[in-house]
């Protein structure tokens, strides 16, 4: 918004902090801070009592006018980052668990069916060796 000729210094001073807080990059406030008559006055760098509705009615009834209109305009919030973050890393540990456990159990299942075939095996061959020597298949020899 064009500044009024007659403006003085310390509502230029508001307009801009304004502008830095509508385009998400403020110098004194964290990113992300929300547009609000306070927040302008504080990324001024003034005591935000400073910015009075009664001393600057065009600028608050702007600053009003924005709030309204933009709503849930900006960056998400470093706390509502934050536990997003903490959300995707809990579930990406849970499904962590989940694949060990899944994968020990597998892996016991494995040693299981060695240790029968080993038992198999043995019981084969024990067998085997009963046999009478008459009836164990001989090879054939070829012509």
């Amino acid at each position: 918004m064009p500044v009024k000729k007659s403006a003085g210094r310390a509502e230029v001073m508001f307009r801009e902090a304004f502008n830095r807080l509508k385009m998400h990059k403020p110098d004194r406030l964290p990113k992300g801070s929300p547009v609000s008559q306070n927040n302008v006055a504080k990324e001024a760098g003034v005591d935000p009592s400073a910015l009075r509705s009664a001393r600057y009615p065009e600028l608050s009834a702007e600053i009003k006018r924005w709030v309204r209109e933009h709503p849930q305009e900006g960056p998400p919030s470093i706390h509502k980052t934050t536990l997003s973050k903490r959300a995707a890393t809990r579930k990406l540990r849970e499904r962590i668990e989940a694949l060990t456990l899944q994968r020990d159990k597998a892996a016991a299942r494995l040693v299981n069916a060695e240790a029968e075939i080993v038992q198999l095996m043995n019981r084969v061959a024990s067998l085997e060796a009963k046999l009478p020597q008459s009836n164990k298949v001989s090879k054939l020899s070829q012509p």
